[in-house]
């Protein structure tokens, strides 16, 4: 018989798809055959000549699922989506036939699985599914990812709670991630106070790390949708810190802060030298995480020389030093599948902050 696990989440950014790796990569350990389904996304990719859900793509090629991929992402939803739902263009049942077949496939392949949902638990409602009912049509107990706070989280979950008991589904436990070390103990010790009547368990998920909450170059460059200039190892740079590069020179290089990623307009030549030029600088190199170089105006050609040969890494835009912060501020990093300093990171956190033996017995 096949144990599920059905992964959701108070809202996005919990760390759901961090969960779902986490677990696959434990469950490993002791089940022979272990499988992972996304039963609807909206986040579609093109991987193996299919499209499907990016998360779905994430697992199979870190954990070599190409074999399942058929039944991985049943259901994509497409940006007309939404619209046809509420015209009655699209019956739902349609959605809930494609999940439950690919689900009782995988079922048959796998001694463990994973069914990972989407957002909040209220998403997928204005198609007529939203993940308590997934969770609820396949039979699958809940794990609910939260926040790593107390007030605030307290009030998700219960939010949350309220659709999975309306459609019947059981959540057997509450997951508080991204927790602040030194609370640790007193958040799940709260939580556990807030729940001990509900039968829910509490197990506290992992500590925030800014490796696995910063960005990549690469994740910037397409979170922009610019070209970056940079080979592979550079890519995949993780961005700490970043900084407007307004200021005078000198205090641009003084502000500098381990890998930190500098907007700064084109028309500021004096900063792009200098960081170009400390960029040679081993010192240097691990302050500097690249450039993002804004505004209209057209490089000086000796500027761009001096770039070119210093190698780094640089994004071009033409929007303005405003736009680009706030639309990098305002993005949350999410896994893909070339982060591999995030995975290789996530895999040896489980080891030893996820109680999996736990976990497993619960469901």
């Amino acid at each position: 018989m096949c144990k599920k696990i059905f992964v959701a989440a108070t809202g996005q950014n919990c760390g759901k798809t961090t969960t779902s790796l986490s677990l696959l990569h434990l469950a490993r350990e002791k089940y022979r055959r272990v499988g992972f389904i996304k039963p609807f996304g909206p986040k579609r990719t093109r991987y193996q000549g299919r499209d499907i859900d990016v998360d779905a793509a994430l697992m199979a090629y870190v954990y070599g699922m190409d074999e399942d991929l058929e039944y991985m992402s049943p259901v994509v939803l497409k940006p007309s989506t939404t619209r046809k739902a509420l015209e009655g263009k699209i019956d739902p049942q349609l959605y809930f036939e494609q999940i439950c077949r690919a689900a009782a496939e995988l079922e048959k392949r796998c001694d463990f699985l994973i069914i990972e949902g989407a957002g909040h638990s209220g998403v997928g409602a204005v198609i007529g599914m939203n993940n308590a009912q997934v969770a609820k049509q396949l039979d699958a107990p809940v794990l609910m990812v939260a926040d790593g706070g107390v007030g605030s989280t307290i009030d998700a979950i219960h939010l949350n709670l309220a659709l999975y008991r309306e459609a019947g589904a059981e959540v057997r436990v509450i997951m508080p991630n991204k927790l602040v070390r030194s609370k640790r103990e007193a958040t799940l010790h709260y939580l556990e106070l807030a729940f001990r009547k509900s039968g829910i368990q509490v197990i506290g998920g992992f500590n925030y790390s800014p490796i696995l909450a910063n960005p990549t170059l690469k994740y910037l460059s397409e979170l922009l949708g610019l070209h970056l200039h940079a080979d592979e190892e550079q890519a995949r740079r993780i961005v700490h810190h970043v900084q407007l590069g307004a200021a005078a020179t000198q205090r641009v290089v003084d502000l500098l802060l381990k890998s930190t990623l500098i907007i700064v307009t084109s028309s500021r030549d004096e900063v792009l030298v200098m960081l170009a030029t400390l960029y040679h600088l081993p010192e240097f190199r691990t302050r500097i995480a690249g450039l993002v170089i804004t505004g209209v105006a057209p490089l000086a050609d000796i500027v761009q020389r001096v770039l070119d040969d210093a190698r780094i890494p640089y994004i071009r835009s033409t929007n303005t030093t405003a736009e680009v912060y706030t639309t990098i501020q305002a993005d949350v990093a999410k896994i893909s599948a070339d982060d591999l300093e995030k995975i290789a990171l996530v895999q040896r956190l489980a080891e030893s902050e996820l109680c999996f033996e736990t976990i497993d017995a619960l469901f």
